[in-house]
């Protein structure tokens, strides 16, 4: 990588658009351009933008590339400030590269505007199943000769950014010098049924050590329960909060400051006003800030498809797997003297009806959920043949990722070694600074 004296790196094939500092570092917005069906490569083109990253005292050297691979699915890659958390000790060695994967962030987006435009549901349904794993792989496949020339890079996969990794071993692993994986080994075979069987029961176990820290918060969330089980509450955006939507903030509680963070949204939930009791303003505000789906749509379209690996339909796994488990039903809760249940990552039918920003999307997730012409996504006996230098870090009581799941995936991937801890929660290569990274890397190199 040479660099010019307007400090952009002179590499052939990608479009530069601005190069800019932040405290500590120097940022390149980088462009592609690259097929929206990979097998198809003649056919409709789709934009991809990324991020490059580099230290400041080291943007004129030639250094090895990290890519980052975002988790989700349907988010866009941090917008970092400076080198916080994992990625100051990624730039110690590496030039970095935050992509937005496909219909993410500032790549060609996905969402209740744009969909329209590939036609009615069934179209835009077709179109989506071009944004799993696997064509996210190809992308990254697409666009490696230009950024490294040719050269093989790390990977740091996240959570859904660890199942594309799992994706990269199996299909190109000639693609990596190494692959990193925190929080994000899937299984390899399970269908979304088994996947959200095994997760119900982990996330009511992180809904009692919620309670268990905060038992003030029992009595709250069961008042907040039965007043929007008793009365209509429309949020400020126009999403409507039921009951079975307050639950779902239970999605904090897999990070490493989420059960306090649900527990200071519960503090002040209501008002009294002239017309009897409400939901005060600053909760409601604070509420349709965690719910919305508008900056991450494709979280909700996508999200079970991720698990779709043959002619089975995912069928909302999710909703009706929960009917195994009736201690989730808010009703039935308050009907009793038990604590109401948060839910965690999952998404349900109802989300389409509640949420303004997939209301209009209602038909295409049903018809992406009745697909039965899904394509695998692991080949176990590629994976057990692999070379390339992988390690994983395997969160002991993951709310997200099931750990069973993830130690069975572990022993067919050969020579990935594992970093099974309790101390972190699914964020830990956030919340854990530098030290996770710096940990797994080690691994990958036989140095721990």
């Amino acid at each position: 990588m040479k660099w010019d004296a307007a400090r952009k790196p002179s590499v052939p094939g990608a479009l530069l658009t601005a190069t800019y500092r932040q405290p500590g570092v120097v940022l390149t917005d980088r462009h592609f351009t690259v097929p929206l069906d990979h097998d198809d490569p003649a056919g409709e083109s789709i934009e991809l933008y990324a991020r490059e990253v580099v230290a400041g005292e080291k943007a004129r050297q030639d250094l090895p590339w990290l890519l980052y691979l975002q988790g989700g699915p349907g988010f866009g890659a941090n917008r970092f400030i400076g080198k916080p958390s994992w990625l100051g000790r990624a730039l110690k060695e590496y030039r970095v590269l935050l992509l937005d994967q496909r219909g993410t962030g500032h790549s060609t987006p996905a969402n209740r505007q744009t969909l329209p435009l590939r036609g009615g549901p069934a179209e835009q349904a077709d179109y989506l199943t071009h944004f799993r794993a696997d064509s996210i792989v190809r992308d990254c496949e697409a666009i490696r000769p230009q950024v490294t020339g040719g050269a093989p890079w790390t990977v740091l996969g996240q959570s859904f950014g660890g199942f594309c990794t799992v994706n990269y071993l199996s299909t190109a692993p000639e693609g990596l010098a190494a692959a990193v994986i925190t929080g994000g080994l899937p299984s390899l075979d399970a269908h979304a049924d088994d996947v959200y069987r095994a997760a119900y029961p982990r996330i009511e176990r992180k809904v009692a050590a919620h309670y268990a820290r905060y038992p003030q918060d029992v009595a709250r969330a069961r008042r907040i329960a039965d007043h929007l089980l008793h009365h209509e509450v429309t949020l400020p955006n126009g999403y409507r909060l039921t009951a079975e939507a307050f639950q779902s903030l239970g999605i904090l509680l897999g990070g490493s400051e989420g059960s306090h963070r649900l527990h200071h949204l519960l503090e002040e939930p209501f008002v009294r006003t002239p017309r009897g009791t409400e939901l005060a303003d600053a909760f409601q505000e604070d509420v349709q800030a965690l719910l919305s789906y508008a900056s991450h749509p494709l979280y909700a379209l996508v999200h079970e498809a991720a698990y779709g690996q043959d002619e089975r339909p995912t069928a909302w796994s999710a909703e009706r797997v929960r009917a195994e488990f009736p201690q989730f039903d808010a009703a039935k809760a308050l009907a009793g003297d038990g604590p109401l249940l948060f839910t965690g990552e999952s998404i349900h039918p109802w989300m389409f009806d509640v949420d303004p920003a997939l209301r209009p999307l209602r038909e295409t997730g049903e018809l992406l959920a009745a697909r039965t012409d899904w394509t695998p996504l692991y080949d176990p006996a590629r994976l057990a043949v692999n070379e390339v230098p992988v390690a994983a870090a395997v969160y002991h009581d993951d709310m997200y990722v099931d750990t069973t799941h993830a130690l069975e995936t572990a022993r067919v991937i050969r020579g990935l070694r594992t970093w099974v801890t309790n101390e972190f929660e699914h964020d830990g290569v956030r919340a854990g600074g530098p030290r996770v990274l710096d940990r797994l890397l080690a691994l990958t190199r036989d140095e721990a």
